[in-house]
């Protein structure tokens, strides 16, 4: 009896444990946090940012370029998403890897009506590399501590409903 009391117990404690949001598709979850390479960017006045600026929030780091198609696509949901989610604990960081500088990147975001991203930009493309990014669109999930979670290649409706509550899951875990 007092084995199935337990077993009792111990199901009804499983089962009142919130459900971790499964992965959207094609969202590649790592099995460990992965440490990611130091990157060097500027915002829209020039100053020079990296990556430790974010330490303590997670990221959602979206490599994009005006000229990318599929990136100029889903921007907007990125806007919603930051609009949604944005905060403390959270932070959507665009950034651009467009050569022809933060101008041609304003344009954009006031054609489209951007108003909850700021503008960051990689004009050498280094990070892109240094990420190991294969195309563009690319996203990258960190964690607090700087750490990789995992990543998307292409394009996604980034506040549909199922890649909000992951994302939120992801932001629960202090």
């Amino acid at each position: 009896m007092k084995r199935f009391a337990l077993a009792f117990i111990s199901a009804s404690l499983a089962l009142a444990q919130p459900a971790a949001a499964a992965a959207p598709e094609n969202f590649a979850v790592l099995e460990a946090p992965a440490v990611l390479p130091e990157i060097n960017f500027t915002d829209g006045a020039g100053q020079p940012k990296t990556l430790a600026a974010y330490r303590g929030k997670v990221v959602l780091l979206n490599i994009w370029a005006t000229w990318c198609a599929p990136c100029r696509k889903e921007m907007p949901t990125l806007d919603r998403l930051q609009a949604k989610l944005g905060g403390p604990d959270f932070e959507v960081v665009a950034l651009s890897m467009d050569r022809k500088g933060p101008d041609a990147v304003t344009k954009f975001f006031a054609e489209i009506g951007i108003r909850h991203l700021a503008l960051n930009i990689d004009t050498s493309a280094k990070a892109m590399f240094a990420l190991g990014t294969i195309g563009l669109p690319t996203t990258l999930l960190i964690d607090r501590q700087g750490k990789e979670i995992g990543r998307l290649i292409g394009p996604a409706e980034w506040d549909a409903p199922d890649m909000v509550e992951f994302i939120r899951n992801r932001i629960a875990v202090k």
